[in-house]
């Protein structure tokens, strides 16, 4: 089964990596790389690493996309970017290893004209008749209306694809009126969408429910080192990782996504989907760089996630 990503706005990723990282002095790096990045960008490596067929659509500058070509010939993954005139934006993640922070610096990347912006959705279309999946990941590019997630959501369900959804802002507000078929928030992004402070699972659990409807049929919520809550209409469970040491938190979610994706276009139930997303972010945090993970890690994971079902508290008396 075939799945196509999208990223409006990537980004090459410039890491840093030190230990104690200090605001306002001289900090000594450790090490330094260059990858090409994006959350659908990433999502689409993941994938791709697992052994799945994998295509990536969206906008990116013509004048430094010789590293993101690069990497969709090494990991074979279908380039349908669209380029555009200029650079795509470099952004700083500084990794303090020893504390197990990461502190990133986020550049807002460069429009796309009308012309180009009518090619992406072409390329969306015609993706379409051959991918089932799409995901459709990160932040807007400036210049694009906040319901631009919204516009490829539609014309993707007049013709019948899943949909994930994973960014934040008015984007997502936007994109949830559309109906995705799965929304992947954390819980800053879910407090957002719902204009409430959420503190503790009934109250998230309660959050995400209530974004569920006839098109959105599940909720993921991402919660960093305590795990994920899958909410579905008829079931909600938390997938939680066993502890490990934290090498660095780039691309975490958007493994967690890939993971879920390729469990459920394996017809898994859902919590083995959780387990093999959630395996998929721990052999992201606990390494550095783009890498194929080792043979195995994968699997190894799995067995160490715990899968706890969320029962809601009844009143007493």
């Amino acid at each position: 089964m075939r799945i196509a990503t999208v990223t409006l706005n990537p980004a090459i990723d410039q890491t840093v990596s030190t230990d104690d990282f200090q605001i306002g002095t001289v900090n000594r790096g450790r090490a330094m790389r260059f990858d090409a990045g994006g959350k659908g960008v990433n999502v689409a490596s993941f994938l791709a690493d697992y052994g799945m067929d994998v295509a990536v659509t969206g906008f990116l500058g013509v004048e430094n996309a010789s590293i993101f070509e690069r990497h969709f010939a090494h990991k074979k993954i279908a380039d349908h970017f669209v380029r555009i005139p200029g650079e795509t934006r470099v952004n700083v993640k500084i990794t303090d290893e020893r504390n197990q922070e990461t502190t990133d610096i986020n550049m807002p990347g460069q429009a796309a004209d009308e012309n180009k912006i009518h090619d992406l959705l072409d390329q969306v279309d015609f993706l379409a008749e051959t991918c089932d999946w799409f995901i459709l990941a990160g932040n807007l590019q400036p210049g694009l209306a906040p319901d631009f997630y919204g516009q490829i959501i539609k014309i993707l369900k007049r013709k019948n694809k899943q949909i994930v959804l994973d960014t934040s802002g008015d984007a997502l507000f936007a994109g949830l009126l559309a109906g995705p078929s799965i929304l992947k928030p954390n819980v800053d992004e879910l407090s957002q969408l719902t204009r409430e402070t959420l503190s503790g699972l009934p109250a998230i659990h309660k959050a995400a429910r209530s974004l569920l409807n006839a098109d959105t049929r599940l909720v993921v919520i991402s919660m960093g080192g305590e795990g994920a809550l899958f909410v579905e209409r008829d079931q909600a469970f938390v997938a939680r990782p066993p502890m490990v040491a934290v090498k660095s938190t780039v691309g975490a979610g958007d493994a967690m996504v890939a993971g879920l994706v390729a469990g459920l276009t394996q017809n898994l139930k859902l919590t083995e989907c959780a387990r093999l997303a959630t395996a998929f972010s721990l052999s992201a945090i606990t390494r550095l760089g783009r890498g194929r993970p080792e043979a195995g890690v994968i699997d190894a994971y799995k067995k160490q996630v715990t899968i706890t079902p969320f029962v809601i508290e009844q009143p007493q008396g």
